[in-house]
């Protein structure tokens, strides 16, 4: 099994399970909650044919990495993807993230800067700022927040059972394009995190990135569905193109969150002619 140690936690090391397949231009997706790097599974392929290095791996606290107590701040999160890059010394890199996946990817670009990346992709977004302030009056109540943990923390399997079905707009696709085997082994990889970090991965639901967006000097692609549940297109992706001095928008009508695995085709083609490859 293919490691990256990102940090220790008393006297163990904290792992990152990561895959890295084909050659060429070298491609990062980073999976959203509660996933797992498995949520790729019809973007490899087709980046792989398409000539690019592919690089998929469990952010902490999912799939087979390893589950800390602590390290679910953007900051550590934006930190454990720069060792993944450094690690594999990976150059001209395209990043792309998937809901809180996105989160990394900004933070990363606000922080690290993009000597090693070319170009990103943000899918059903996270940024600007999902929160509501006086500053931010489009944002969500906070007390939402608040009752979301509270209900995770009580009985996770109910809360993520009913996260999941809004994931996927269930009931408007279920055993159409969402099967229920690729349902249950979500859920699976979903009640495999542990308590802990499903609690402080929705605390990072409230964090603002509005300074990293002017940092970002390299082309963004926002990919989103218009009916996305989880993370709102008109608190999200629709307000990031005046916020990112290069942003490109391609909204999916009645997508959900899920995008990447409901609406496939859409997504597929979108990203691989950001990356450069004209449609097949």
């Amino acid at each position: 099994m293919s490691v990256i140690t990102v940090g220790t936690e008393n006297s163990g090391p904290i792992n990152l399970y990561y895959e890295d397949h084909g050659s060429g231009t070298p491609v990062v997706l980073i999976h959203g909650y509660p996933l797992s790097g498995r949520a790729w599974d019809k973007q490899v392929i087709p980046l792989l044919a398409a000539g690019h290095r592919v690089i998929t791996y469990d952010r902490r606290g999912a799939g087979g990495s390893s589950q800390p107590a602590t390290g679910y701040d953007w900051d550590t999160l934006a930190a454990d993807l720069n060792v993944v890059i450094n690690t594999l010394d990976l150059d001209q890199v395209a990043l792309v993230g998937h809901s809180m996946g996105t989160g990394e990817v900004t933070r990363y670009l606000g922080t690290f800067g993009s000597d090693r990346v070319d170009r990103a992709v943000l899918i059903g977004p996270i940024p600007p700022y999902l929160s509501q302030a006086p500053d931010n009056p489009e944002g969500v109540p906070a007390n939402l927040f608040d009752g979301f943990r509270q209900q995770a923390a009580a009985d996770p399997p109910a809360w993520l059972k009913g996260f999941l079905d809004n994931f996927y707009n269930i009931d408007q696709f279920g055993g159409n394009r969402v099967s229920d085997e690729a349902y249950r082994a979500s859920f699976n990889v979903a009640v495999a995190m542990s308590a802990i970090g499903t609690c402080d991965e929705i605390a990072t639901w409230q964090a603002d990135f509005r300074s990293d967006l002017p940092k970002i000097n390299v082309p963004v692609l926002v990919i989103q569905g218009d009916a996305d549940r989880i993370l709102p297109f008109e608190k999200t992706g629709k307000r990031l193109p005046a916020l990112i001095s290069d942003c490109e928008l391609v909204v999916i009508e009645d997508g959900p969150h899920a995008i990447p695995w409901t609406h496939t085709d859409q997504v597929n083609a979108a990203v691989l002619g950001f990356l450069g490859h004209s449609a097949s």
